[in-house]
């Protein structure tokens, strides 16, 4: 058997032949104008817990672009937004933490961004200068361990391509002068985003049907 599924592509459609009432949770989305469907999909309650972190991903980073707010002011909104979305991705996957390799993944995560927030909750409060000029390539590196390592508990190549792309975001980031942390809000947000929006290839102990998660 080969580490890697091969034979299916990384990323998918999601299938449409699944018996919603055996999935409680489940968020069904049929947008229509007239007979002309603009979008038709499904989440599961671990494609919630991406569509949240990718929404506080965003909401977090397009805040220290834009908003002329105090930095310690910004740390304790960005640790109530990362403590908020680390309970409720553990809340969501709470079915699957008695499983491997989901139960070492989920802790794994809230490892990564737990100590990723006092990471930067130090370098905010205590001034260290070298922190606050790599919170980009922290954070972007943290999420790159993270998909690096779900990509190989899951024999997933999706997740080891969302780890290569977080490391791509932090080649360029000395490239986008001072869009750094937008950047960084876009490529951690979208690869999660997308992620809830696809099926993803796998050969762990999960059949790789998004049902199934």
């Amino acid at each position: 058997m080969t580490f890697f599924n091969t034979a299916i592509p990384p990323l998918r459609r999601k299938a449409t032949n699944i018996d919603f009432r055996k999935y409680p949770g489940v968020w069904r989305i049929n947008i229509q104008i007239g007979n002309i469907t603009l979008h038709s999909s499904f989440y599961t309650k671990l494609d919630q817990a991406c569509i949240l972190w990718g929404a506080i991903s965003v909401a977090i980073f397009v805040t220290a672009q834009f908003l002329p707010l105090d930095w310690k002011l910004q740390a304790v909104l960005w640790s109530v937004l990362t403590v908020v979305g680390t309970v409720a991705m553990l809340e969501l996957s709470r079915s699957w933490i008695k499983e491997e390799p989901f139960r070492s993944i989920i802790y794994c995560w809230a490892i990564l961004m737990l100590g990723g927030l006092i990471v930067t909750d130090l370098g905010v409060f205590l001034n260290w200068g070298e922190v606050l000029i790599g919170l980009c390539p922290l954070w972007l590196g943290l999420n790159a361990l993270g998909y690096f390592y779900t990509g190989l508990a899951m024999r997933s190549r999706t997740f080891l391509f969302t780890s290569l792309v977080h490391l791509l975001g932090i080649a360029i980031l000395p490239y986008v002068g001072g869009w750094q942390f937008l950047t960084t809000g876009l490529v951690i947000g979208l690869s999660v985003l997308l992620l809830a929006e696809f099926e993803w290839d796998t050969t762990a102990s999960c059949t790789g049907n998004p049902a199934n998660y």
